[in-house]
Order: C-alpha cells, then structure tokens, then sequence
C-alpha cells in the first residue's frame, strides 16, 4: 500500500543538527502564525517564511521539489484543503478560515519539517473541535514512539483517537523518516494494526503529520496537482512534528 524507504538511524551528533534545524523550523511557523489575519495573502505567508529561513542561512526542501516543481517554500492550505495549498498572491485569507501551513527547514545537510493549522479570528464551535482533536491526535501518536515499539502502535494510537470522536483520518498520506532526505523510511500511515509494522529503534527520526477530515476520509488532487482537498468539501485540518525515537521518552525536535 505504501512504499518503503531506506531507515537511516541518526547518530547524536546528527540529532543534535537536527534539533536545532527543528528550532528553526517552529521559529519560522511561529513568524508566520502571527500573519493570520483577515486580508493577508498566502504569498504573504511564503514571503515571510522564506525570509526567516535565510536569516538563519536555510532553505525550504519544499521549494521546487516534485513534479511539477513545487514553486514556494511552505504549503499554505485552507478549509478544505488538507495539504499541498500553493501560495498565490490573489488568494487572501478571511476571518473565519482555518489555515493549515507546513514547513520544511535545511541545516548543515539535515531536515525538520512541521506543520500546524490555526483560525483566523474567530472561527466555528465545528472548526475548533476539528483542530483541538487533531492536535491532541498527534500528541497520542508520538507517546507510542518508544524503543521497542512498532511503528503499528504510532498509526492505530492516532486512528483510535480521532475515529473515537467521530472525525476521520486521511489513507493515502502518512508520515515518513525524515534526515538527510526529507522522505526516508519508515512510513508512518495515520491508520493501523497495533503490534504491526517496523520496530522502533534509538535514532529514528519521523515526521508524524496526522491529516484529519470532518465529513469522510476520501480526498481528491486540484488540477494544480499538489493541493489535496476533501473529497466532500468539508474541512480538514493538519498538524505535524519530527520526533526522535530515544532510550528514553520521545524526543520532538521541531519546538523553540
């Protein structure tokens, strides 16, 4: 169902880069957050982005990776659109939006990538509930990324938390390893069996991204061919961080 890629298992040096590539990572979703207000672009967004990465002497993996060539250096999704939103300067957000915005960030050769959705003003009791949920999705996922479990255990904990309050999880896009490359192994789905999958090992690196649907898991591709809608139009809602699988307690790299 989903391909496999190379696990590369990251030593404490490599970490340590990681980390602080995280660091830059959420300072630079945190810079954009602060732009969602009624009348701003998505450009405006991508703008903003891609300053604070080269303050930091970074680039986005996103920018002009895929086919075609994704052309900005975050995704800028809203509503209905779960991921992949292209940033167009005609495109402004309105009070009432939820936005969806995901980050990549470059650093001595090494990747974190994150994401988050938020309202801009104030939005629906509906809207809320989807974003609370799927957030505290995430936080479910990551407390089962522990030495010795599987990643099995990672997807039903997510699945089981948002089926349980009647939202839905997207099939066809899942979490991945993420280093050297920004897509390494192992896949990470938002649904499966517990006890499954590959065992989770000290140096692992994964980008859990729990993608949530209120109407049906079903999605769609725009004729853009990047940004993924729901299939019925409801809204959506996506949230993601890069975790360390340690001796220990997870470690989330892509916090300030």
């Amino acid at each position: 169902m989903f391909e496999e890629r190379r696990i590369n298992i990251k030593k404490p040096a490599e970490l340590k880069i990681m980390r602080e590539a995280g660091r830059v990572n959420a300072g630079v979703l945190a810079k954009v957050r602060e732009l969602l207000q009624p009348g701003a672009t998505t450009a405006d967004l991508n703008a903003a982005a891609e300053e604070a990465l080269k303050s930091h002497g970074c680039v986005s993996p996103f920018k002009g990776y895929g086919h075609p060539p994704f052309p900005a250096s975050i995704t800028v999704s809203i509503n209905d659109e779960m991921v992949h939103g292209i940033p167009r300067p005609t495109r402004k957000l309105k009070e009432g939006d939820i936005v969806s915005v995901d980050c990549g960030t470059i650093l001595d050769g090494f990747v974190a990538d994150s994401a988050f959705t938020a309202g801009v003003g104030q939005i629906s009791d509906e809207a809320r509930r989807l974003l609370e949920v799927a957030e505290a999705s995430l936080y479910a996922g990551i407390k089962q990324m522990r030495k010795g479990r599987r990643a099995g255990d990672v997807s039903a904990a997510i699945q089981k938390y948002v089926e349980s309050h009647g939202l839905h999880v997207t099939r066809e896009y899942t979490g991945h390893g993420v280093g050297r490359d920004m897509h390494e192994g192992p896949q990470v789905p938002n649904i499966g069996v517990a006890g499954t999958g590959v065992i989770l090992k000290p140096g692992m690196t994964i980008a859990l991204e729990p993608m949530v649907l209120i109407g049906t898991h079903e999605t769609r591709v725009l004729p853009d061919k990047w940004t993924v809608v729901s299939a019925d139009g409801s809204l959506t809602a996506h949230f993601e961080h890069t975790v360390a699988v340690t001796e220990g307690e997870p470690q989330i790299l892509t916090v300030l």
